[in-house]
């Protein structure tokens, strides 16, 4: 069997294993959670007897033994049903489908800003005291939560500046101050990796090859060390991009956004489990094809790692 086989064969039980491993958290989690579900979808002044609510029960297919809704909620899966809104009464896919547009667009942005800035950091700032601002820099957003960077963004360039809108969704600039609040913590992580990882190229034996050619600085950075170096980058960035959806429901929340995050919210507070559990499925599959195609491209980047995904050391009298 082949190396290529092989590799296909362990993504394909990597994929499979992960998004069976959410589906399971997905359908425990709110089952180990004490309190009874029908109760709080009612609300608290609800004024229902209990054959009611063994009806809804029985309707919701609450009421069977929880292996047979276990196995009846991966079947589901399977043919792509994540079931029904117990609050919306319409299905789980069209409850996320509305709003999945606006989580995307400011998604997307966030790591296209994300990876701007880590890259311009990364390049111009590797040296002296450029270096230290922006390692200071890096170090205060990390250790700051995000919805306290979005408050100071609103307060700084929406109160003060009156730059961009302070809320809302009908303008291309609603978009920017919610996605700049997502970008700075990812920045910040990917600056500090691709950095790190530019130095350490710079100290492997070809660099000193390449200077020896006369390449300049900046040549043996975007030619060689830069594409040695992102490697380590582009792995911490596909993990990343299940934090920027977790950040979506702080950032949408704090700018009073549609999307995902709000209806997250929502779901947690009515116990809509179906909504919950759709949404940390979809979390989960963007996460693992990102992640698939991370592995794909890492030997575009590094010509030394081979169609194994190793590190593949050339022969003697070879060229890379």
């Amino acid at each position: 069997m082949s190396r290529a086989l092989i590799r296909s064969a362990g993504i394909l039980a990597s994929v499979v294993i992960v998004l069976w491993g959410a589906a399971t958290l997905a359908f425990l989690a709110f089952r180990i959670i004490p309190g009874d579900a029908v109760s709080v979808m009612l609300g608290p002044q609800a004024q229902v007897s209990e054959e009611v609510k063994d009806g809804i029960r029985a309707e919701l297919g609450l009421d069977r033994p929880p292996l047979v809704q276990y196995l009846s909620y991966l079947g589901g899966l399977l043919h792509g049903d994540l079931g029904r809104s117990y609050q919306l009464r319409m299905p789980v896919t069209e409850v996320i489908g509305r709003q999945l547009g606006p989580t995307v667009q400011l998604t997307a942005l966030a790591l296209l800003i994300a990876l701007v800035l880590a890259l311009a950091a990364a390049l111009f700032a590797r040296r002296g005291f450029a270096r230290g601002v922006v390692v200071a820099a890096e170090l205060i957003v990390l250790s700051s939560p995000v919805f306290w960077i979005g408050l100071l963004l609103l307060a700084v360039f929406a109160f003060t500046l009156g730059w961009f809108p302070v809320a809302g969704s009908r303008t291309p600039a609603t978009l920017v101050l919610p996605a700049v609040t997502l970008a700075l913590p990812v920045a910040a992580l990917i600056g500090q990796v691709l950095r790190d990882g530019i130095d350490a190229a710079e100290r492997q034996p070809f660099a000193e090859t390449v200077r020896a050619r006369g390449a300049t600085p900046a040549r043996l950075v975007l030619r060689h060390s830069l594409r040695h170096g992102a490697a380590s980058a582009l792995t911490l960035t596909a993990y990343l991009v299940g934090s920027l959806l977790g950040g979506a429901v702080l950032v949408e929340t704090v700018f009073a956004r549609p999307g995902l995050g709000r209806v997250t919210l929502a779901a947690i507070v009515n116990r809509d489990l179906p909504v919950v559990a759709g949404i940390i499925m979809l979390s989960a599959l963007v996460f693992v094809i990102v992640n698939v195609l991370v592995e794909l491209l890492h030997p575009l980047i590094d010509p030394r790692l081979g169609a194994s995904g190793r590190f593949e050391a050339p022969a003697i009298g070879e060229r890379r």
